[in-house]
């Protein structure tokens, strides 16, 4: 699972929109990121407030995720103030600051709804990855960021976190908020998707969606607060020895000779920045080295990822068929995710309750692209153009 985080709570000069005029009523949102919570998620526990939202609101079968499978990607593509990159000189780069090169990637002005200070609005972000991002010095209205290894799976501290935002709406007046969580990821990670400790972070990831609801009542917030509830990936089981004949890429190549840098042992793909003049030498090496591993130069991956034209992406990416982990050196995940986006194992939730929306509205499934669009409609301001049909949940409005 890759994040952005760091343990500072970030008060950088914000971004302040005009003030308000008079007592104008304005929608207001909410953007949940479950990590790791498979679109299935929710079949095999007892989910009551989960099942409540359907009621309540919208739910899609599934919501489907961009290649590669991770973290970074997705939220980025669902709220896209970033652009995700590598670039060439990484390893002089000791803060790994470039790794959202939020600069690069707003050559015409400040993008993504972040921003949203632009069209007087107010935004912030608990816990999003890259919401400490910064546009020429200046932050989102609110940001807080965390440590990595935070470990984010005590009830308690889920509450807490959405008693801090439910200020944020009420106190400060932010039209919209991120709010990231950590779990089911983790459990999926450590003990593989079909474990009870999965299952059981299902059941309080539940109990928490119940004090959310609760909460938007006791803040008075149910006449204008819209509510999304989605995640970032899903996860399906790491094969294994004996059972399979795992990817170690070290039986196949020489790092120290062929790679300068590299992204692998993050589950079913591989992000490799190789040498000078050792582009085809690595590709030659690994393209046959493993039944279950592809191997492909930029120009020729396949045409449903959408990377072949975006200059940020490395010369050479890898992933392998599902279950089986890209392994640089090693590799103790039981779950993971990082593979092919057509995969139903790689697909997450999508549910939307508010004011807005009608009750027990069932939409077809559609990707995270989408998202950005329709959530600028509900807030009333004007999205950056975008060559994609906009497919999501409108007929549920």
């Amino acid at each position: 699972m890759w994040t952005l985080f760091d343990n500072r709570l970030k008060r950088e000069k914000p971004m302040n929109p005009p003030p308000r005029t008079g007592e104008e009523e304005h929608s207001q949102l909410l953007l949940i990121s479950f990590s790791g919570f498979r679109w299935d998620y929710d079949q095999d526990v007892n989910t009551p407030n989960l099942d409540c939202l359907t009621q309540e609101g919208v739910k899609t079968k599934y919501l489907m995720l961009p290649f590669v499978t991770v973290t970074s990607p997705s939220h980025f593509t669902a709220i896209p103030h970033c652009i995700f990159s590598m670039p060439s000189d990484w390893d002089t780069d000791a803060d790994n600051s470039r790794f959202a090169d939020c600069e690069k990637g707003m050559r015409k002005g400040p993008d993504g709804i972040f921003f949203l200070h632009v069209q007087g609005k107010k935004a912030a972000s608990f816990r999003y990855p890259g919401g400490g991002a910064k546009y020429k010095g200046e932050a989102v209205q609110r940001s807080l960021v965390e440590p990595y290894t935070h470990p984010n799976s005590k009830d308690t501290e889920q509450r807490e976190n959405i008693d801090t935002i439910m200020t944020w709406f009420t106190k400060e007046d932010s039209d919209f908020v991120t709010l990231y969580y950590g779990q089911p990821g983790n459990m999926g990670h450590r003990f593989g998707p079909e474990a009870e400790n999965r299952k059981l972070m299902i059941q309080q990831m539940d109990r928490t969606i119940e004090y959310l609801v609760g909460a938007t009542e006791t803040h008075s917030l149910t006449e204008h607060l819209h509510v999304i509830t989605t995640g970032d990936h899903g996860m399906t089981t790491v094969k294994q020895r004996p059972d399979v004949n795992e990817i170690p890429l070290s039986t196949y190549i020489k790092f120290r000779d062929l790679v300068k840098f590299d992204i692998v042992d993050y589950g079913g793909f591989g992000i490799p920045l190789t040498k000078l003049g050792q582009e085809e030498a690595l590709y030659q090496a690994l393209k046959n080295a493993h039944s279950h591993l592809h191997v492909y130069k930029k120009e020729e991956l396949p045409e449903h990822f959408h990377l072949v034209k975006p200059d940020q992406v490395l010369p050479i990416v890898m992933y392998a068929n599902s279950g089986y982990g890209i392994n640089g050196r090693m590799y103790f995940n039981k779950g993971s995710h990082g593979f092919d986006n057509i995969l139903m194992d790689m697909k997450t939730i999508f549910r939307i309750f508010g004011p807005d929306f009608k009750k027990k509205c069932l939409a077809k499934p559609f990707n995270s692209i989408h998202i950005y669009p329709f959530m600028c409609k509900l807030l009333g301001v004007t999205p950056k153009p975008t060559t994609a049909p906009w497919r999501s949940p409108r007929k549920c409005l």
